[in-house]
């Protein structure tokens, strides 16, 4: 299954970058990145079966290993694609969060896009690594 995080806004050169591409070298599921502009631009469409998790302050709070089971069931019920977005300083549109399959909340606070890409490739590789048994999760 492929993930692909698309976000607004240009990352740069960053210590948020440096976080990244950390966490992006350590997935080993086909991953990819896609920058929007802050408005404007457009998701490309999908041409399989998708998920939508939208990143928003408004959305359920997952626990590691329950977000984990979540990419996991998608991945066996034959989800080819699974998209995370990250939202421009206005956040989604009612429409956009209308047709998310998932909100995501990390806490009720409003973080910065460039910390939550890091976030969420954060989990994402910890979801792949509890999926894999890798130690990397140390539940308990």
């Amino acid at each position: 299954m492929l993930l692909h995080v698309i976000a607004r806004g240009k990352i740069a050169r960053s210590p948020e970058a440096e976080l990244v591409s950390r966490y992006q070298k350590r997935i080993t599921w086909p991953l990819k990145l896609t920058e929007l502009p802050e408005t404007g631009g457009r998701i490309p469409p999908p041409q399989t079966p998708v998920r939508t998790v939208l990143l928003d302050e408004r959305g359920k709070q997952f626990g590691s290993e329950a977000f984990a089971g979540l990419i996991g069931d998608w991945r066996d019920n034959g989800v080819r694609e699974t998209r995370f977005v990250i939202g421009a300083a206005d956040g989604h549109t009612k429409a956009e969060r209308e047709n998310a399959d998932v909100l995501l909340a990390f806490g009720q606070a409003t973080w910065p896009h460039l910390l939550a890409r890091a976030m969420v490739l954060e989990q994402i590789y910890r979801a792949t690594a509890i999926l894999a048994g890798h130690p990397y999760h140390r539940a308990g």
